[in-house]
């Protein structure tokens, strides 16, 4: 059972998988995925080898077709050839025949039970009888089983991958585009599986939608545990894009599961070279295994609480804090640096004792209790050290800043007889996350619906490393249904209107609160049928001030008109050259040459009135 205040990894079986095995007391692997043709030998390979060198402990290749899965040989050869024995992974779709060939090959080969043996996805709705379903289930028993001949040969392993945007018509028809849909997609996969006797398995259940994705897994494991079936993780933020969004997003979604013990192998999809993927997933795991061993937290669970629920917290209101209100961004502005990015403008900002002619009054400040003298639009920040002081005190809102260990039962009795108090929740634990959880849900076992804001301090000058570990650890209170806003300080050399950027980031990244364009675009694979990285840098030229529209860039049509159900609008590989554009998942004109479909892109926001022009 997870244990939410301590960290400590899931207990899983073993993986065995070419000559690293994953799973059990093995360390969280790391790995990636090429984006090279697969019939290109001299190409894959040395992709291939630019992933093992930067630290991939896997790497997937695409076999879209059996003269795809038979040149893995070839690029498994010269891989060999030059002294490198890392497992490759064969990654299949809509071709059964292609896997067979890849098992005797590779030492895994990932299926998607969405497109295995089901129709290609049309949305369309069908009614089945038991007996029909249990017919449909017996189809892809047919298809399966000649598979798990060939791997107990030949000591390959499977991946079971399930993503959100491929499920099949079938599952839809029954469950709807639900996460139980998604597990008993897994689940019907994993019975043929253990009834063939066949338990070197890796399961994977991924989304774009880190909301999805976390309640999805742990789903999963519950359905699992249930069953006493241990099989090793593999963790991943689906179409996550690029750049710091693609890391934010990454460690909002994997750093949130990984924070929770689960999680056996990760591979962060970045729309880069699959390389620069490498380093991030290495910084993610090691931040959060790094925290093993810590100081015990002596949490209770809250008895309402459901890590499978999106339910959030209930609380009152204080101003635009709390209840329905969106969460803030309050913005440490201590070092009389009033510099900011106008198109993510924090809520508040707190200035500590530092109030000088050049500190802007038109944004809401917090300033010590100390110093405040009810001039408007200002609020004290009271602590452990003077908190008797809010009773007396005029202010509208009551800022207090309290860590796990001042919560007692006079502090208790404060917040829940003064409904003008915000806590700024802070922590120096070594699991923070663990800690700032325990004291919420004190908060709950006590009744107290006071709001809560997030607040971390961090020590980093790469802006990469605070991305990372700030994306993973708000990222796991708020996907938990926690937290009313955030507050992220840093002592490092990092400007402090970039950090209020990935403030709003991490909180889009969580599905809490829209700030801008949101690009749900895949990290490019053999099957991408055009320039990904190009072509997102074009269309985010041409939109990225529409700051409330998700707009899906794919490669191909695997995950393609399924991420489409989640965006607004969807560009899509549909032959080479060749993209369809996508209102919703409905397709609205094929086969646009790509030198003219991001205009077309363009117009169609434009006919549906969701086009602004820029300021």
């Amino acid at each position: 059972m997870t244990d939410f205040f301590n960290y400590k990894r899931r207990k899983t079986s073993v993986t065995h998988i070419g000559n690293t095995p994953l799973g059990g007391e093995n360390p969280i692997r790391i790995q990636s995925m090429t984006n090279t043709d697969t019939n290109d030998t001299e190409g894959s390979a040395a992709q291939s080898v630019r992933i093992i060198e930067a630290g991939g402990e896997y790497v997937r290749l695409t076999a879209q077709g059996v003269r795809e899965a038979e040149n893995l040989q070839n690029i498994k050869d010269l891989i060999r050839s030059k002294g490198y024995q890392t497992p490759l992974v064969a990654d299949i779709h809509f071709n059964p025949r292609a896997a067979l060939a890849a098992a005797a090959i590779v030492e895994k080969v990932r299926i998607n039970p969405g497109n295995f043996a089901d129709r290609v996805k049309t949305f369309a709705t069908f009614e089945y009888t038991d007996e029909e379903y249990a017919q449909e289930i017996d189809k892809i028993r047919e298809k399966l089983i000649p598979l798990l001949d060939i791997c107990k040969e030949h000591k390959t392993a499977i991946r079971i991958g399930v993503n959100h945007g491929s499920l099949s018509d079938r599952i839809m028809s029954r469950y709807g585009d639900t996460p139980e849909g998604m597990v008993e997609s897994c689940m019907e996969f994993l019975h043929i599986c253990l009834d063939e006797d066949f338990t070197d398995i890796v399961i994977s259940i991924k989304a774009s939608n880190t909301v999805v994705m976390t309640k999805t897994v742990r789903l999963l494991i519950d359905r699992m545990e249930k069953e006493n079936l241990h099989f090793p993780l593999h963790l991943g933020v689906t179409e996550a894009g690029d750049g710091e969004d693609g890391r934010i997003k990454s460690a909002v979604g994997i750093g949130s599961l990984l924070a929770d013990g689960i999680g056996d192998t990760i591979r962060v999809s970045l729309s880069e070279d699959p390389e620069l993927e490498i380093p991030v997933a290495r910084k993610l795991v090691d931040y959060i295994t790094s925290r093993a061993h810590h100081p015990q937290i002596a949490g209770q669970l809250n008895n309402t609480f459901s890590p499978f629920s999106t339910d959030r917290r209930k609380t009152y209101t204080v101003g635009n804090i709390g209840g329905d209100s969106l969460p803030v961004v309050i913005s440490e502005r201590t070092d009389d640096d009033f510099s900011f990015d106008v198109h993510f403008m924090p809520d508040y900002i707190y200035i500590g004792s530092n109030l000088t002619e050049r500190t802007p009054r038109a944004i809401p400040l917090i300033m010590d209790a100390a110093v405040w003298a009810g001039e408007a639009n200002t609020y004290p920040l009271f602590d452990v050290s003077n908190y008797q002081q809010i009773a007396a005190s005029t202010a509208s809102i009551n800022f207090l800043r309290l860590s796990y260990t001042d919560l007692n039962e006079e502090v208790l009795s404060l917040l829940k007889g003064n409904h003008s108090i915000v806590i700024l929740l802070a922590t120096s634990h070594p699991n923070g996350v663990g800690e700032q959880r325990a004291f919420i849900h004190a908060l709950m076992n006590n009744g107290c619906e006071t709001p809560v804001v997030i607040s971390r301090c961090y020590q980093e000058s790469d802006a990469e490393d605070i991305q990372i570990k700030a994306g993973a650890d708000f990222g796991a209170i708020l996907l938990d249904g926690f937290g009313n806003g955030v507050m992220l300080a840093n002592k490092g050399q990092i400007a402090q209107k970039e950090l209020d950027k990935y403030m709003f980031g991490i909180l889009q990244a969580a599905r809490v609160r829209t700030s801008k364009t949101e690009y749900i675009s895949c990290p490019s694979c053999g099957r991408t049928l055009f320039d990904l990285q190009t072509t997102v840098a074009r269309i985010k030229d041409a939109t990225s001030h529409l700051k409330h529209l998700k707009i899906g860039i794919m490669g191909c049509i695997v995950n393609g008109p399924g991420e489409m159900a989640d965006a607004d609008y969807g560009y899509v590989g549909a032959a080479a050259g060749k993209v369809s554009l996508y209102k919703k998942k409905d397709v609205v004109e094929k086969n646009i040459p790509s030198e003219e479909a991001v205009d077309k892109l363009v117009q169609l926001i434009k006919d549906n009135g969701d086009w602004v022009d820029p300021e």
